[in-house]
Order: structure tokens, then sequence, then C-alpha cells
């Protein structure tokens, strides 16, 4: 390894004496921040990935955190093994990342939409945007994503018409070899990724000219997503099997569906709270009043009575007129803030009338200000 190589403790941004925990916690953050699927094209982003992913899996293996407390880089040259520091194959940083996010971002291999462990097929996120009103009453999308589906000129076997696959010479066809290293401890045998056939167990001499080899082509798909009532923003709908199909018969990924609530025009949510801002005129507010405020139902309104003397940011709760629970348990309530409003302008009868109700106030010895 060289030395110029940051300090795996730095890169992660935790101290000396940081524990299993804290050191999952940040890589945990910084991963998900720095993941090649999450900045496609971003090569910065993904030699990121690679430093947060290498300096994880030294400090997360007692021996090697040992050895690197130690004598810093230089007690890992012993370990390198050769692994080259390809962090998705010698080190298994892939297989570190696989097991915190593999739901979301699927695991990757250098074999197009392949997966390094298995040939699974990936997970898509998809962002759906929804109303408060639809949110509030549940509701059925149907969207369009694009992903891809199993190559018709290769049968998504990834090879020219007229060819096959071949075994991989390395593996044997398991997808899986074995690489001895030397350690201080002795010799280690670490099992990883093949990296000749990308853990697919199968060489292509003759790629599918249709799908260059990645036996999969990209095609548009409509889905139906049904959206239960209650659900929050930044909330996900989990569809399995509509993600990235997998190649060799095995199953497809899933599609993950996150929610974005549109802002509304006066309606503010907090769980399954409803905030409203209603106001009201000096007199309503001083002589009482009964009004009618909107809700989430489209045409409903609801009766809320002012009583004497109301003032502002007074709060009344109409109970069970928020959001449902998403799971089905009841519903939340209503908050309305009452503001009183002061009017800019004023007619010549309103000038009138306030002018002798300020004198009447005046004479009983109520302040003016």
């Amino acid at each position: 390894m060289s030395k110029a190589k940051r300090d795996p403790y730095d890169v992660l941004g935790v101290p000396r004496n940081a524990n299993q925990d804290e050191l999952k916690k940040a890589y945990r953050k910084l991963a998900r921040q720095y993941h090649p699927d999450a900045n496609p094209g971003d090569k910065s982003a993904e030699e990121k990935f690679k430093e947060i992913s290498e300096s994880y899996s030294i400090l997360s293996d007692q021996d090697q955190r040992a050895a690197y407390d130690r004598l810093g880089w230089g007690g890992l040259d012993a370990t390198a093994g050769g692994t080259g520091g390809d962090p998705l194959s010698g080190f298994g940083f892939g297989d570190i990342f696989n097991s915190f996010f593999g739901d979301i971002f699927g695991s990757r291999g250098g074999g197009g939409y392949t997966q390094a462990k298995s040939t699974t097929g990936r997970s898509i996120r998809f962002a759906l945007e929804i109303t408060f009103e639809e949110a509030a009453i549940g509701v059925t999308k149907n969207i369009t994503i694009t992903k891809h589906g199993l190559c018709s000129t290769c049968h998504g076997n990834r090879a020219a018409p007229g060819t096959s696959p071949k075994r991989c010479s390395v593996c044997g066809g398991s997808g899986r070899e074995r690489i001895q290293q030397r350690t201080p401890f002795g010799y280690m045998i670490n099992e990883t990724t093949c990296r000749s056939c990308q853990g697919l167990g199968e060489i292509i001499d003759h790629p599918c000219p249709e799908c260059r080899g990645s036996g999969l082509v990209e095609q548009p798909q409509k889905i139906t997503v049904n959206i239960p009532a209650g659900i929050n923003d930044g909330q996900r709908i989990v569809i399995r099997g509509e993600g990235e199909p997998g190649l060799k018969g095995n199953p497809s990924g899933d599609l993950f569906v996150y929610m974005r609530l549109k802002p509304h025009k006066y309606f503010q949510r907090e769980g399954n709270e409803l905030i409203y801002e209603k106001s009201i005129n000096i007199a309503q507010a001083a002589l009482g009043d009964t009004i009618h405020v909107p809700t989430l139902i489209k045409g409903e309104k609801a009766k809320l009575k002012i009583p004497t003397g109301t003032i502002t940011n007074t709060i009344f709760r109409l109970k069970s007129k928020g959001f449902p629970n998403v799971n089905g348990f009841g519903k939340g309530d209503m908050h309305i803030i009452v503001k009183i409003d002061t009017p800019k302008k004023l007619s010549l009868r309103e000038k009138e009338l306030l002018t002798e109700l300020k004198e009447i106030w005046k004479e009983s010895g109520t302040p003016e200000d």
C-alpha cells in the first residue's frame, strides 16, 4: 500500500478509540453518500467510495486494525496479498456494503447489471409525487419506469447467436475464488467473488451484439402502485420482483417507490397531525362566532366554534380530522391556529364604528396601547 494513502480514521471521521458501532455508523453514512449507484458517472465519488470501503474493511477487522495501529500502512503491506486494492473484489468491500444497503443499491459486479455475489436482479428506486389529499385517502397510481428486460436475441445468456458461454476456468463455474494471503499471523484463505467472471461462473468469448454481452436490454414498463391512506413524505412502497431481472433463472430485484408529498397551499403536516392557520377579524374574536374550515376531504368543511374573547394564536383541535395511520389504526387530529386579522383598509362606515369603539374604550379606562 502506498504511504500517500489517507489515515483510515480520518477517512471515516472517527477517533482512534472508536468502537465497532461507531465505525459502522460512520461507514453507513458515508457509503450511502458516495456509492456509485447514487452518483452515476461521478468518478470522484467512486474513488471516494473505494477509499471509504477500504478504510472500513481495515478498521472493522481486529487483526488488520491492530497491525495498522502498530505500524501504519507498513504493517498492512504483508496482508495485501496482491489483491490489487479493488474495493469491490479483493478486499470484499462490496460484500460489506451489500450487507448494509443491498436492498436499495444492489450489488456491483463487472458484468453490466450483474451482481458480485449472485445474479439476482438489482433493485430500482423511483420517486413519486402525490398531493396531500391523495396521501390522506389513498390512491392508485400508474407509473412508467425504464428498466432492463431479457435480451430477445440471446434470451439472457449474453452470448452471440450460435455460440455459448463457457465455464470460468478460474472458479470452475462457482463464481467464487479462494485467495491465499500472507499475514503477520500466518496464511489466510479469503473467498471472494471471482474477478474473472464477476461471480457469474461463465466467460463470454463472443458477446451478443444486441445487448453487448449484458443479457439485458433497456425498455419502458408501466407499473401500478397502490398507495395506502396516511402515507407520509419519504416513506417507501416495496413492489417485489419489479426491479431488474435476474440472469440465469435467478429472481428479479425489487422496485422501491419513495413518496414525495407536494406542499399544500395552506395545510401543514406533522406526523398524522394536520396544521391549519385561520384568520378571523376583531369582531369575531371579541364577540365569538361559528366558522367553517376546510378538511382533507374534497368539498368537506368542518364547523368550528370561536368563543368570546379569543386571542391570536389560540389553538383549537378537531378530533380525527388529520391523516389516517398508515397501518390502519385511527386518525390524527386537525389543529387550527387562529390569527386575528387587523384590517389595513377600512370603509368610511368601518372607520366611524371603530372610532366610536375607541372612544368607548377610552372612557371605560381601557388602555389604547
